[in-house]
């Protein structure tokens, strides 16, 4: 249980969300509300609202909007929102998966493509590509949480899987089904996590060049920029040396 992480890359850069607050703000409430709709409004018997919850408190998401969004479910005007995946690929042979929430699967499906198409990729059936893929439970911390040695005791001790820490933080992987229960032993002696979610792991990473970095990031970018998407994975891997070159 040891190792050190590219995920940060894998998930693509890590402030590219963050100077896009409102949207990044409207997709957790998206999440919120649908989370609220498909059980009880209350986080601490909703365990799919808690971890949306928790996710919006650590991008510092105003309580006013995440109580909002729980009251929108509950009143029952929200919209139909369903969940679709999509698979595919990019530059360089990449595999990509797309969760989103939609109300139109048409509207989305059709940005999928384009996004795809325009930026050196090719949208895939469904299950092109999450067979090479795991369904994991996925748990951050920063690096204030501890150095990598109390950090692996104390994710051994919740039940943990993995752990890969580096310089920027500690990723923790759990069974998809132990993820609650990990992350709140972990609570009790980290603190809480700036992230809690289920993730797509690959099960193989694929080293890219310059070219075809820039490229994908556009893609993912492309992507990431449409009001339907809430998460893009891929099983990419990019230097620290590329990141600084194309920014």
């Amino acid at each position: 249980m040891a190792g050190h992480s590219k995920f940060k890359n894998i998930m693509h850069r890590k402030g590219a969300q963050d100077k896009k607050r409102s949207n990044l703000f409207s997709k957790l409430s998206r999440e919120i509300t649908v989370a609220a709709k498909m059980g009880m409004p209350d986080p601490d018997m909703n365990p799919r609202l808690r971890l949306a919850v928790n996710a919006a408190k650590a991008q510092s998401m105003p309580k006013d909007n995440i109580q909002r969004a729980i009251d929108k479910a509950s009143a029952g005007d929200a919209e139909n929102y369903e969940e679709v995946r999509y698979e595919g690929y990019g530059p360089g042979g990449v595999a990509l998966i797309v969760e989103a929430l939609t109300d139109n699967r048409n509207r989305t499906a059709t940005n999928m493509r384009t996004a795809f198409s325009k930026n050196g990729g090719n949208l895939g059936a469904s299950g092109a590509v999450s067979h090479g893929f795991e369904r994991k439970g996925l748990i951050e911390y920063g690096p204030a949480a501890g150095d990598e040695e109390k950090v692996l005791e104390a994710a051994i001790e919740a039940g943990a899987d993995d752990v890969e820490s580096d310089e920027g933080g500690h990723v923790i992987w759990t069974e998809m089904e132990a993820l609650h229960e990990v992350a709140g032993a972990l609570e009790g002696t980290l603190g809480p996590a700036e992230n809690v979610k289920l993730a797509w792991k690959p099960n193989i990473t694929v080293a890219m060049d310059e070219k075809d970095a820039g490229t994908l990031l556009k893609l993912v970018d492309a992507l990431e920029d449409d009001d339907d998407v809430q998460t893009v994975w891929g099983n990419y891997e990019v230097s620290d040396e590329i990141m600084d070159k194309i920014g």
